[in-house]
């Protein structure tokens, strides 16, 4: 694949994601797959950017952890997300961390159909 097409697959699976999420966890809502793709937009912004800096910054905590901590990061990015995306909400820190987890299960699966053979 060529690295456009390889973004531009993983940005619509991760919609893709989003919507599910939106369906299996209470108080996690995608208005429709344009606000999901904004969405996912931004939440893969957020989570290189800032997410990516709180968690060099707490990597010890993250390993006392076993890596939960990580959650707690990725419910604070999707928490933010939601503040910044119309038609995305997300009612709460509960809603917030159980979608970063139902995410995070995702993304391995999205990353399995992803690898390159």
């Amino acid at each position: 694949y060529a690295p456009m097409f390889r973004l531009l697959i993983q940005w619509l699976l991760s919609t893709v994601a989003l919507l599910l999420v939106s369906k299996i966890v209470p108080g996690f809502y995608v208005y429709g797959v344009m606000p999901g793709m904004i969405a996912a937009l931004v939440i893969g912004l957020l989570n290189a950017t800032l997410g990516l800096l709180l968690k060099i910054i707490t990597f010890p905590f993250a390993i006392l952890t076993f890596g939960v901590f990580l959650l707690v990061i990725n419910a604070m990015m999707i928490l933010l997300a939601s503040k910044l995306v119309s038609g995305f909400q997300v009612e709460g820190f509960a809603a917030a961390f159980w979608g970063a987890a139902v995410l995070t299960l995702l993304s391995f699966v999205i990353r399995g159909f992803m690898k390159e053979e």
